[in-house]
């Protein structure tokens, strides 16, 4: 049986992170201020970013179309707070003339999308509203214009094929063959993040925490009533309750040292006992950003004030694991580059690694440099190859298992971190001790 919840701002969340994380609680904004800020942070990139990330793909026009509840995942990342879906056929020009001019930033729509978007479309002057798209283009000539289509990237690749076939069926022929893949310019506008986010970005991982702290606690877990499925669902509550949206069900795993298959994490409807190692993967989406967390909390047998020295020394291998990961994020190298390097130097320390990050922001899993996957601990084509770039965020994801006597263990963490082009640091920290339930 689940305690009863209470709220963020009275948590006492034990301290188990980095020494740079605050102890005091925050809350998250409420809905109105929220998009206040959503916007803000949307016209920042818009003027900060995409200049220079057009002319680094030689992209001189950007083209986004989507039907109402069948977005383009990039076209959803430029649609104000309250538009919570396309509207009809909406469909979104970003051109950039070159020669140090401001883009362009069109909306062949009724209306203005936002603040970013104007229109220009008038339909009681052109009722077809392909026909003032191609009109649009043709008054600016571009020398390239992208759209969305990808090979390797999923959230690169959302025009559907509906759309690209009407829209080539309304360009002339003059401009077909300026059509290219937006593939490059999409994953950057994806994968970069700006300074005026990362406050934010923090913040939102904090919440994450917070929540975890107290799903791990004994304001929540009932030793010998509780369930792993109870938890599950506790989490997908508590999250529910501050407007924090989860992108996938949050999970909850039993590791038991005394297990005849010690090792194996065992989830379904597992009621939670003294001597239990927890774990959970949980995620939120605050301000259009992700996080990804997985961290582990130990239920203290009777006459015990912490967790036995092999645990201890289970995630101190789990941390070392981390930072040899890390160590190895240099820009310009690929994914598979860093998984491999990583790798060989875990094994050469006699760790027993597995190493699955990914890219994070405003997808939880992100376009950009693919390095691992849980069950691919080799070179990976597409995903892989891409390089890793500055001001950008991963979800530093991975498993060591340690081995003790005939016993044996394995520590999953994930914490949301920063590449800035020099070094890695996490949001808000990361697990360096366990959280401790009596």
């Amino acid at each position: 049986m689940l305690k009863q919840i209470i709220l963020l701002t009275s948590l006492t969340c034990s301290t188990i992170f980095s020494a740079n994380v605050l102890a005091k609680n925050i809350s998250p904004l409420p809905l109105k201020q929220r998009a206040a800020v959503v916007d803000d942070l949307l016209q920042q990139r818009v003027q900060q970013l995409l200049p220079d990330l057009m002319r680094q793909a030689d992209i001189d026009m950007w083209v986004l179309i989507s039907r109402e509840y069948n977005e383009d995942p990039i076209l959803k990342t430029f649609l104000p707070s309250d538009w919570l879906s396309a509207r009809r056929r909406t469909i979104l020009v970003i051109h950039n003339p070159g020669n140090g001019e401001n883009l362009e930033t069109l909306a062949i729509a009724r209306y203005n999308v936002g603040e970013v978007f104007k229109s220009a479309w008038n339909p009681e002057q052109q009722p077809n509203q392909w026909q003032r798209l191609t009109e649009v283009i043709t008054e600016r000539n571009p020398g390239s214009i992208a759209i969305s289509q990808s090979k390797d990237f999923a959230q690169a690749d959302g025009i559907t094929a509906t759309d690209k076939e009407l829209f080539m069926a309304a360009l002339p022929d003059n401009l077909k063959n300026k059509i290219v893949s937006a593939e490059p310019l999409a994953v950057s506008w994806l994968e970069k993040r700006i300074e005026a986010e990362l406050p934010y970005y923090r913040n939102a991982v904090k919440l994450a925490h917070q929540i975890i702290a107290e799903g791990f606690s004994n304001k929540v877990i009932s030793v010998g009533e509780t369930t792993t499925e109870d938890l599950q669902w506790w989490f997908r509550e508590r999250a529910a309750q501050e407007n924090l949206p989860v992108w996938f069900h949050p999970s909850v795993s039993v590791q038991r040292i005394d297990d005849p298959q010690p090792g194996h994490p065992r989830s379904t409807g597992i009621v939670i006992q003294p001597g239990d190692l927890l774990h959970v993967d949980f995620g939120i989406t605050y301000l259009r950003l992700n996080t990804d967390t997985q961290q582990h909390a130990y239920v203290l047998k009777e006459g015990e004030s912490d967790a036995p020295e092999a645990l201890k020394q289970a995630l101190i291998n789990a941390n070392q694991l981390q930072d040899i990961l890390t160590k190895q994020f240099e820009e310009t190298r690929s994914g598979n580059d860093i998984l491999l390097a990583a790798l060989e130097e875990a094994r050469s320390e006699g760790l027993e690694p597995m190493i699955y990050t990914h890219p994070i922001g405003y997808y939880g899993h992100g376009s950009g440099p693919t390095i691992g996957m849980w069950d691919k601990q080799h070179a990976i084509p597409g995903g892989g190859e891409y390089p890793l770039f500055s001001n950008t965020a991963y979800s530093i994801e991975l498993n060591n298992k340690t081995t003790f006597k005939d016993k044996a263990v394995t520590i999953m963490l994930e914490e949301d971190a920063f590449f800035d082009g020099d070094g890695v640091s996490y949001l808000n920290g990361r697990q360096q001790s366990f959280h401790l339930i009596d």
